[in-house]
């Protein structure tokens, strides 16, 4: 007796790709960390090309409102739970988020990355509450409301070494 999995299909392979961030959330170890530091080269390389901040603010809500449903299929796909690891379509969107408060440098990417981080795995309120939201909808919300509060942190600390220095 054959318990073969059902094949799937271009689409879900597709599905799969773009929210495990092109194979980075396959990464053995701290997946969201993989996912996260790629969210900072596509940051990174949309300001190398020119695309004005309101476009890229435009792209992320575009992303953050693509997840939900990408997200939703693929934690499907995965079978693993509400928000498997392999999954960082988030990351990748929430990180994008956190640069749009400041300008793009590399001490910005290295401030704006940890915070992020920190604000992604610690959960601190009110961003852990939008892990109670079911799907799609919850893998994305935590990692939207952790690159807002990741970025206005980011923007707080620019801010302050500036008005001290």
């Amino acid at each position: 007796m054959s318990t073969s999995q059902p094949q799937q299909t271009l689409w879900d392979r597709l599905t799969l790709a773009v929210a495990t961030g092109l194979g980075s959330g396959w990464l053995p170890w701290f997946p969201g960390t993989w996912g996260s530091l790629l969210g900072v080269a596509i940051y990174a390389g949309l300001g190398l090309a020119g695309v004005p901040l309101e476009a890229i603010a435009g792209i992320a809500i575009v992303a953050f409102l693509i997840g939900i449903p990408l997200c939703t299929k693929a934690a499907g796909l995965l079978g693993r739970g509400e928000d498997p690891g392999a999954i960082v379509y988030d990351e990748i969107v929430g990180m994008i988020l956190t640069f749009l408060f400041v300008p793009f440098n590399w001490q910005t990417a290295l401030v704006g990355f940890c915070l992020f981080r920190l604000f992604d795995t610690h959960k601190p309120w009110p961003v852990h509450r939008f892990e109670a939201l079911h799907g799609g909808l919850g893998i994305m919300a935590d990692d939207f409301a952790a690159g807002l509060a990741a970025g206005g942190t980011l923007w707080l600390v620019k801010s302050a070494i500036e008005a001290g220095g």
